[in-house]
């Protein structure tokens, strides 16, 4: 399925107070610049320009709008949710809850930043390793989906650790074990270890 019919069924999915959000915020992104690119991974929107640049979420109390540089940006407005570990971390999130209205001029604004953030483009004479793409196992997409800190630990991790965790996981055929390693590794996610920090599986 092609990534903007991806993002559309994603957008019809969600209850109607967000669809009008999402609705909203596609249409605000797409006016920034036209360049911008929809691509669809780790079950989400994300909006791209030489790279990742915003990804959108649908969570149970509200929308949540990620920039990935958004350490960079100037919030003179004050849209973004302060966070006690955004000091360790260059995400920054815009979240609207049920019955808010987007503050147009200030989000379109962070957005034209984040494109200029992301306007350098990639040197070709660059090697650049391949990655290996992270399938992550569908139990574990759910748990991070309802779990909005270990989705945002996650998508902060190297591919390497992904793999490890998706490995682990995907390792033992016993759905009891299964289940053990499913919550172990929530429980580390959300802490921001990877599988082997601190002996974790001792």
């Amino acid at each position: 399925m092609h990534p903007q019919e991806q993002v559309n069924l994603f957008i019809a999915e969600q209850p109607e107070w967000q669809r009008r959000q999402l609705i909203k915020l596609r249409q605000l992104i797409h006016s920034v610049d036209e360049t911008i690119e929809e691509a669809w991974r780790s079950n989400t929107p994300h909006f791209d320009r030489n790279g990742s640049m915003l990804s959108v979420y649908g969570l149970k109390t509200c929308v949540s709008v990620w920039f990935y540089k958004g350490a960079s940006l100037k919030d003179t407005h004050e849209l973004f949710t302060p966070s006690e570990k955004d000091s360790e971390r260059e995400i920054r999130k815009y979240k609207l809850s049920e019955g808010d209205s987007i503050n147009e001029k200030a989000f379109t604004d962070l957005v034209k930043q984040a494109v200029k953030a992301n306007s350098t483009p990639l040197d070709p004479t660059e090697s650049k390793p391949t990655k290996r793409r992270v399938v992550v196992p569908a139990e574990l997409e759910q748990l991070l989906h309802k779990d909005e800190e270990a989705m945002s630990q996650w998508e902060a991790f190297a591919q390497a650790t992904k793999h490890e965790f998706v490995e682990w996981i995907v390792d033992t055929k016993n759905e009891e074990a299964r289940k053990r390693r499913l919550a172990k590794a929530l429980e580390l996610i959300r802490a921001g270890k990877a599988l082997n920090d601190a002996h974790a599986l001792s």
